[in-house]
């Protein structure tokens, strides 16, 4: 695994192995992903060895392999519609590298003039409760933009196959997003409206942790609140000229183990930030539409996204 690939790649890894060990997927239903991510079963092998898990025959991956997805019934509703009237919301297309980047907009109808924000999804890909957080912020007042990052094999809505999604973005150097996100924030900051000089960004979970590597590339950004998001190469932390509210939930023991470091690296640099952790709130708290949803951390942490982006914007 190429040095730029392996640290996405590895966080979807124990991801997945951390949704078995807790008894959101299925075991057939994990091996499948292993399968995926390993690129056949002699992969899915040395996946399962580094993570520890033994007694898994040869024979039993092969089956996993040929398995249907494990279905994830739906949860929840949009908090804002999507035809509500106060704002104008849908999808775009946009050429940029090559190939046809997908990503879904959303305004204030009527703006004339607004900060714009930047919005990353999960490693699932740009799933409908993307839509909704970019629909939440603007009816707060501000223009929003969610690139697609499986733009480049034709977009999200074109398989229901979540773990196909994820094994994709696992699989594309971290660089490579990145330098898609630079591409989503120019067309964000050319959208009519956006005030180009107040721009930020928010990301949740794989989104997090690339609204944090994106913040050390986009000098331009002021404000970025990454959703527990692991850490960026802290040897970058100093490119940071945005105030970051890192938001964590209290159980998340595997991506909290890189807090400590992190912090040291923003204060040594002079970087604003703020880091909020809450007590008793799993990985991915916010996304009403899973099962770690936890209402009272989520409400409170969307406040302060707000807040946030109304101090720094």
């Amino acid at each position: 695994m190429e040095p730029g690939r392996q640290d996405l790649y590895r966080y979807v890894v124990e991801e997945f192995a951390e949704d078995y060990r807790e008894g959101e997927l299925e075991r057939r239903e994990f091996l499948r992903r292993m399968v995926l991510l390993g690129g056949g079963v002699g992969g899915a092998r040395a996946l399962l060895a580094s993570l520890g898990i033994a007694g898994v025959s040869t024979a039993e991956l092969a089956q996993a392999q040929e398995g249907a997805a494990q279905a994830t019934p739906p949860q929840g509703q949009p908090l804002v519609d999507p035809n509500d009237p106060a704002i104008e919301a849908g999808m775009i297309e946009y050429p940029a590298r090559g190939f046809t980047h997908l990503a879904y907009r959303a305004k204030p109808k009527g703006v004339t003039a607004a900060p714009g924000i930047l919005v990353i999804h999960e490693n699932r890909g740009l799933q409908p409760h993307i839509h909704d957080v970019a629909r939440r912020l603007a009816k707060a007042g501000y223009i929003a933009l969610a690139p697609d990052l499986v733009s480049k094999i034709g977009g999200t809505a074109r398989t229901t196959d979540t773990a196909q999604i994820s094994s994709f973005l696992a699989q594309t150097p971290g660089d490579e997003h990145v330098a898609n996100l630079l591409e989503a924030l120019k067309v964000l900051k050319a959208t009519p409206g956006v005030q180009a000089d107040r721009l930020g960004a928010v990301g949740f979970c794989f989104g997090g942790g690339l609204t944090w590597r994106l913040a050390t590339e986009a000098p331009e950004l002021k404000a970025a609140v990454p959703f527990y998001g692991p850490a960026p190469d802290l040897a970058k932390v100093p490119n940071i000229k945005a105030a970051v509210l890192g938001i964590y939930g209290g159980n998340d023991a595997r991506i909290n183990a890189g807090i400590p470091a992190l912090e040291e690296a923003l204060k040594k640099a002079n970087v604003r930030y703020q880091i909020k952790i809450y007590e008793g709130a799993n990985h991915a708290f916010h996304n009403d539409t899973g099962a770690n949803y936890k209402k009272d951390a989520a409400e409170d942490a969307w406040r302060m996204t707000l807040e946030w982006f109304k101090a720094h914007l």
